[in-house]
């Protein structure tokens, strides 16, 4: 679960047996012809140059400095009303430098200021290096561009190492804290390139079709069909030996619509299409299929009646069963956390202890790329860090295993377990990838939603609640906040519990506090459901995906959304059926 040096070499060796397209980092006939490794060559040299003879007299050297770029290559399509918006293409290549004073057991990452901003504390003008990189395979530029960054960093380590030693004299030493950085095998992989083909012209005919069908409904007063696609090349170097090349690619399809509810409410509704390759979309006419839906339930909510706030058994949809976990497990399982004294620490020093029900198991597996026939977005094979994606166990049965890991250490941890992520040239931190819930305790929908009516009668309630679509959510783990999760349902039924009836409401969103919520989980469908989306945090916005069943929980609560209920347009849309009525 957590390999020691020998484990992950075995992994390493793993990849390049398994993976054709792989093939060593230091292939000399490669080298020029390879402009991926012109510029890895440059990083190597640049890196070697600094860890030989950056050092301030007096003072300590590094003693691990990393880079690495993300060259990013997107297209975007926007259409609205049948007419296209926008339409562009950009390039741009990002680098990171981490340069670190001290030792892997207490370096000066404690307290260095990772951001742009930091200009040190001589007053007066200060310059701050370029994170850009070049887009071409050139050498010189990227050397240079390199040097000014690992100066900068290596002054912010120095000045924050001489900070924390400083510190020392007045703070006693925290016994629960774990080493500052883990100790790793050197990862060697170099990716063949991943094609990236983008028929512009064809999307957007799509885009301006789909788009166009809001105007046969003109009670949406606004809409948008985005189309995305992402190429992401991302080269790393290391003084202790890595040197990685790997590409990914994400295409999507968004669909959203806006309109307003009878008493004034602001309605949206989404539809969000994945692949990983240009070839998987769905058809248009699936698309078309799954907009038509999207705009019948917008429509039904805009007259359906306004929930009061609840509190009783509920039945989540398999994807807000995933966005549950995410929000009120998930984040509060990042390596990171478990260190700040800042953060609540829900899990501190659980690990061997039955946390969740006894029938639940939780993982995260960044190596899993599909889910049946669904692509997951949180596939990658190495981290930000340089570390070998791995499958991290972190409840099973019930009882907390361990944490998402990156290499910051946690305590009773002593290696990354391949979850230190990051979007562009941020600082990378433990975050989720593909966070996967399994039961034992499994049965078919139709027994679920009878033992959820047999809930609420036996907790005295006139109706309990399905949630059956979910817009995402957030989460507060700050020690200094109530440790809280909200969830955003956009599809919540009320079930009559004497007829079964089922009705549509609306205005109400999830909250609750994450360890009572998880425990009041009673049983699982036996049928699972992917929500595939974006996560943002301290390092910035990552692509994830949740795997999940259908779940009962006896005591969910609910309240009222906070939305000022303004009026619609004052005259028909320039779509209103009747001339009369434009």
């Amino acid at each position: 679960m957590f390999p020691r040096t020998i484990a992950a070499l075995a992994t390493i060796l793993a990849l390049f047996a398994a993976v054709p397209a792989a093939r060593a980092a230091d292939g000399a006939a490669t080298i020029k012809k390879d402009g991926r490794l012109v510029m890895l060559e440059a990083m190597k040299g640049e890196l070697t140059r600094s860890m030989a003879k950056l050092e301030l007299a007096g003072h300590d050297a590094p003693y691990f400095i990393s880079y690495r770029i993300v060259d990013q290559s997107s297209h975007g399509i926007v259409a609205r009303y049948g007419a296209l918006f926008d339409d562009r293409s950009q390039r741009e290549a990002k680098i990171h430098v981490d340069v670190r004073v001290g030792s892997y057991e207490r370096d000066s990452s404690e307290g260095v200021d990772d951001g742009p901003f930091f200009l040190g504390d001589g007053g007066g003008p200060s310059y701050l290096a370029s994170p850009d990189a070049p887009l071409t395979p050139d050498p010189d530029a990227l050397h240079n561009a390199l040097w000014l960054l690992t100066d900068q960093k290596y002054k912010a380590a120095l000045s924050a190492w001489l900070k924390n030693k400083a510190q020392s004299v007045y703070a006693l030493e925290d016994d629960d804290r774990g080493d500052s950085f883990t100790r790793e095998a050197p990862a060697r992989f170099v990716q063949d390139r991943v094609a990236f083909d983008f028929d512009r012209a064809r999307w957007g005919e799509v885009a301006k079709g789909l788009s166009a069908h809001f105007r046969e409904t003109p009670e949406i007063f606004d809409s948008e069909v985005r189309v995305t696609a992402d190429k992401i090349v991302r080269l790393q170097v290391n003084s202790e030996g890595t040197e990685l090349v790997t590409e990914e690619t994400l295409f999507a399809v968004h669909v959203q619509a806006y309109t307003r509810a009878v008493d004034g409410q602001l309605l949206d509704n989404s539809r969000d299409f994945y692949a990983g390759l240009e070839g998987q979309l769905p058809s248009p006419q699936v698309m078309k299929k799954e907009t038509a839906a999207m705009v019948a339930e917008l429509m039904a909510l805009r007259t359906a009646p306004v929930i009061d706030p609840f509190t009783g058994p509920a039945i989540l949809a398999p994807e807000a069963t995933g966005v549950l976990f995410h929000e009120a497990v998930g984040h509060r399982l990042e390596g990171e956390r478990q260190q700040d004294d800042n953060e609540g620490r829900t899990f501190k020093g659980q690990i061997g202890r039955a946390v969740l029900p006894a029938f639940l198991t939780v993982v995260d597996d960044p190596t899993r790329q599909n889910f049946e026939t669904t692509a997951l977005n949180g596939f990658y094979r190495y981290d930000d860090q340089g570390v070998a994606a791995q499958k991290a166990v972190l409840f099973e049965n019930g009882v907390l295993k361990s944490f998402l890991l990156s290499r910051r250490p946690v305590k009773g941890f002593t290696h990354s377990n391949g979850h230190g992520r990051a979007q562009a040239n941020r600082a990378p931190m433990a975050r989720m990838a593909n966070l996967i819930v399994t039961s034992t305790n499994r049965m078919p929908y139709a027994k679920l939603r009878a033992r959820l009516i047999a809930e609420a009668k036996k907790a005295g309630k006139p109706y309990a609640l399905i949630i059956r679509d979910i817009t995402g959510g957030n989460t507060n783990t700050s020690g200094y906040g109530y440790q809280a999760f909200k969830g955003v349902p956009r599809l919540v039924y009320r079930v009559d519990v004497a007829t079964g009836k089922e009705e549509l409401v609306r205005g109400v969103e999830i909250v609750g506090t994450p360890l009572t919520s998880i425990n009041k989980i009673v049983a699982t469908g036996d049928e699972f459901g992917v929500f595939n989306g974006f996560c943002g945090a301290e390092s910035g916005y990552v692509p994830v995906s949740t795997v999940a069943p259908a779940a009962l929980i006896t005591e969910l609560e609910l309240q009222r959304t906070v939305n000022a209920n303004q009026r619609s347009p004052l005259i028909p849309g320039p779509w209103a059926k009747s001339a009369a009525d434009r």
